[in-house]
C-alpha cells in the first residue's frame, strides 16, 4: 500500500471560503470552488466590483488573481509554512458588465521558497477578460 501526501489532492474548497470570512475576498464576494496545491478555482461577482463605467475593475480582476494565486502557493507551502504575493502582473483583455468571472490558477513553479501560478480569469460565456501570473515567496510561520 502506498501512502499519499494529502496535499497533492484538492481540498475541501468550503473550507478557503470559512478561512477569508471577512477578508478582501469576502467583501468582494469571492468563493471557492475547488482548492489543491496545482489548481485552485473561484469566482467572483461583477455587480459590486465595477468601475464608475459599470465595467469590472481591473483591480477586482487583479484582487481575483492574487487570491487564488496565493490559496495555491500557501497549499503547496504546507500548514507549518505561509505564502506571500511579490509580484502580480495582470493583461486586460476584455471587460465584464455582469454576471460572474471565474479564475482558474494552474502552478507553474512549485519550489521550497517560490511558486508561481498562472490565472486565466474568464467571463460566464467563457470569453478571457483577464490573463495574470502570481508569484508568492514562501517562509516560515
Amino acid at each position: 500500500m502506498t501512502q499519499t501526501d494529502p496535499l497533492d489532492h484538492p481540498l475541501d474548497a468550503s473550507l478557503f471560503n470559512d478561512l477569508h470570512e471577512g477578508t478582501l475576498a469576502d467583501r468582494m464576494g469571492i468563493e471557492f470552488l475547488e482548492a489543491g496545491p496545482e489548481r485552485v478555482v473561484g469566482r467572483m461577482p461583477v455587480e459590486g466590483n465595477t468601475q464608475p463605467y459599470g465595467l469590472l475593475h481591473g483591480g477586482a480582476s487583479a484582487v481575483l488573481a492574487e487570491t487564488l494565486g496565493s490559496v495555491g502557493a500557501a497549499v503547496h507551502a504546507g500548514p507549518d509554512r505561509i505564502a506571500v504575493g511579490i509580484e502580480l502582473n495582470a493583461t486586460h483583455h476584455r471587460s465584464a458588465t455582469s454576471g460572474h468571472v471565474t479564475g482558474i490558477a494552474t502552478r507553474l513553479h512549485g519550489g521550497r521558497s517560490l511558486a508561481t501560478y498562472d490565472i486565466e480569469i474568464s467571463d460566464d460565456q467563457g470569453r478571457r477578460v483577464c490573463t495574470a501570473r502570481l508569484t508568492c515567496m514562501l517562509r516560515d510561520r
